[in-house]
């Protein structure tokens, strides 16, 4: 049996901020247990729920040198959850806060710490992985340890890594005599072919030299990341590993993500009677966010952080253009100020058309999937993103930017072949948007037969984890 563990700063359900949580939470239990003995570590943040930090037992502790720093304290907390062994690293100096992140100078010692306990746990708790695999910047510095620190060690030596790129915007970035002084690594790990970066230094570049394989979480983001403009200044190194380089495409969890079983939504529903559970949802959704009950008016959803990245600024230039139509906008998630306040702006003065909720409601989210007709998703770059998986599960249709995992998963529509699972558009523009939307309009208002096709192909498609898990476990026959 092959030995994986994965290292990662969030975990679903033990804390989540982002997509990461809910990938390092439902992989491991998607690959094949009869093959794999997959355990996870992460940091035992004391903002975790109480239920949760109640199931854990301790596991033992040591201390650690961390570089000029000293020794510092490592606490081992173990649990078992669905079969999946996992360890959380105790040392309330670093973890104590009320939210897993914050400082960036912080942060970078915080994760420094963590990626060199994540491997110096590993004796302790008898388990010696056949692959390490690292998720993001807060953990990869794992294969950088490991390579310089630990292969003196012989239960350390033959350890392969894998670092996922969930978003390369997100790099840890510092000046190099911090990390010196924080990490002990000699001089040479600081030079141009490593770690640094423009003078200063990068804990994911590091990750990504040391990997023996780089992963992404789409096959067109991994194609992306290559080029300048999607690059982040690690399009030359990416490039230089483009062998290494797989894009597998993240999945979601139907057992949460089930319209036929979902407990939070007003009515539950299935492919065969969409229509009338659809309907039911919007009436009562429309009825909790005060918007008219209006059962033939086209709902349009965005469940989204509202930054640039997610397209906040083309639907600012568009939105009042967009509400002369007969549309309601119902959008969950907060960001920047300068769009809470546009929307809010929105809500206050057109009540008849516009739900700005500025929070993120969990139970709110899944009933806006199951309500709404279309989940509107312009990104400026997107590695994957769930919400339009979510969103094709629930029977709403996606009209998205193709980019990343939003071109590799919606399929435009076609009324001349009578294909397609949502509506897209090519440009990072905002009138392509609105032009997208109208056409989406048209289809929705008068050619309700070809609408609902693609609703009833979208509740079809698999993306659940069956084959990005296959993919997964092809990756680690190969390394190991």
């Amino acid at each position: 049996m092959k030995k994986i563990l994965f290292v990662a700063s969030e975990c679903v359900p033990f804390i989540k901020t982002g997509g990461l949580a809910d990938v390092v939470g439902a992989l491991p239990g998607a690959l094949d247990k009869s093959r794999f003995d997959v355990r996870v570590v992460l940091p035992d943040y004391a903002c975790i729920p109480a239920p949760l930090r109640d199931s854990l037992q301790y596991a033992g502790s040591f201390q650690m040198n961390l570089g000029s720093l000293g020794e510092q304290y490592v606490g081992i907390m173990q649990t078992v959850r669905d079969g999946v062994t996992y360890y959380l690293i105790d040392n309330q100096h670093y973890f104590s806060g009320p939210t897993p992140y914050g400082d960036l100078r912080w942060d970078i010692e915080k994760f420094c710490y963590f990626c060199k306990a994540a491997l110096s746990i590993l004796p302790s708790v008898g388990f010696r992985p056949d692959v390490i695999h690292c998720h993001d910047w807060q953990a990869s510095m794992v294969p950088v340890f490991l390579h310089e620190m630990f292969l003196d060690n012989p239960f350390y030596r033959g350890i392969r890594t894998v670092v996922t790129i969930h978003n390369l915007k997100f790099q840890g970035v510092w000046d190099i005599p911090t990390f010196q002084k924080i990490t002990g690594l000699p001089e040479r790990v600081f030079t141009p072919g490593r770690m640094e970066f423009h003078k200063d230094a990068n804990m994911l570049k590091g990750g990504l030299v040391y990997a023996d394989r780089i992963t992404t979480v789409s096959p067109t983001y991994a194609e992306e990341i290559k080029m300048p403009y999607y690059g982040e200044k690690l399009d030359g190194l990416l490039r230089s590993k483009s062998g290494d380089l797989w894009g597998i495409l993240n999945g979601i969890d139907y057992g949460i993500y089930n319209p036929e079983t979902d407990q939070k939504l007003y009515a539950t529903y299935s492919k065969d009677n969409f229509r009338s559970g659809k309907a039911q949802n919007k009436r009562r959704l429309q009825q909790e966010l005060g918007l008219p009950q209006d059962p033939d008016a086209m709902m349009i959803g965005m469940i989204t952080r509202l930054t640039d990245q997610k397209g906040l600024d083309l639907l600012a230039y568009v939105i009042e253009r967009l509400l002369l139509s007969r549309v309601q906008l119902a959008v969950i998630g907060t960001g920047d100020a300068k769009y809470e306040s546009m929307l809010r702006h929105f809500e206050w003065t057109r009540k008849d058309k516009v739900s700005a909720s500025i929070m993120f409601d969990d139970t709110r989210a899944h009933r806006l999937y199951a309500a709404s007709d279309a989940i509107l998703m312009p990104s400026l770059f997107e590695p994957c993103g769930l919400t339009q998986l979510i969103a094709l599960r629930y029977g709403s249709l996606p009209i998205v930017r193709e980019t990343g995992g939003l071109k590799d998963t919606v399929r435009p529509y076609n009324r001349y072949e009578g294909t397609g699972t949502g509506f897209s558009f090519r440009d990072y523009n905002a009138d392509d948007m609105l032009s997208t939307i109208y056409f989406g309009e048209m289809v929705f208002y008068d050619d309700r037969r070809a609408w609902d096709a693609m609703v009833r192909r979208g509740m079809e498609t698999d993306f659940s984890w069956n084959t990005s898990a296959r993919r997964y476990e092809e990756l680690y026959d190969q390394l190991s």
